[in-house]
């Protein structure tokens, strides 16, 4: 009962960010953008153990591990550092 409400917290959570994605890298040139290291910063502060950054049109898309241990692939806006709503969107 206790894992199924960690894992029903942990769901409700992730998805209030979801809410809130958006299907839209950046147009801005790069110039524009926010470091990486503060979106790393971001999501280590959410509990989340970056791996890897990768910078895909527009998109800064992030590899990590969660705080259960399953792997996480999301994308985020490289301008605003708003999630994206599709985890490759920069590869369109």
């Amino acid at each position: 009962m206790i894992r199924i409400l960690t894992l029903t917290t942990a769901a409700a959570l992730m998805a209030g960010p979801a809410l809130a994605a958006s299907n839209m890298c950046s147009k801005a040139p790069a110039s524009k953008w926010q470091p990486k290291a503060k979106l790393e910063a971001q999501l280590k502060a959410e509990g989340l153990k970056v791996r890897r950054v990768k910078t895909e049109g527009g998109c800064y898309e992030v590899y990590a591990i969660d705080k259960a241990g399953k792997k996480v692939n999301v994308a985020f806006n490289a301008e605003t550092l708003a999630k994206v709503a599709n985890a490759e969107a920069g590869e369109n």
